[in-house]
């Protein structure tokens, strides 16, 4: 083995990481993430102006089918938060060294 391979993980780990990640965190955003959403918004503002849960989340998965952006940055908002918390700890190592 050379010492290059041995200081950085394969790619495949890396990859493999990332998707259950990106799995893991999307699932978050779909599933958990409106129940959350529903429950804070009817506590702090009043019923939802359709019938229940399931019509708010038949409206999200109706949004996010046709491609609606905010209804992906929605959903995607924990993955995308995660990444930029990575990034500033990548940023503040880097400017540590310095």
């Amino acid at each position: 083995m050379s010492e290059q391979s041995t200081s950085h993980p394969p790619i495949r780990r890396l990859v493999r990481k990332e998707v259950a990640l990106l799995t893991g965190l999307l699932f978050f955003g779909i599933v958990l993430m409106p129940i959350a959403i529903y429950m804070i918004g009817q506590a702090v503002f009043g019923s939802y102006g359709g019938h229940g849960y399931g019509d708010f989340f038949g409206t999200l998965s109706a949004k996010l089918r046709t491609g609606d952006l905010v209804a992906w940055f929605l959903v995607a908002s924990p993955y995308l938060g995660w990444q930029c918390l990575r990034l500033m700890a990548f940023a503040w190592r880097a400017t540590r060294k310095l």
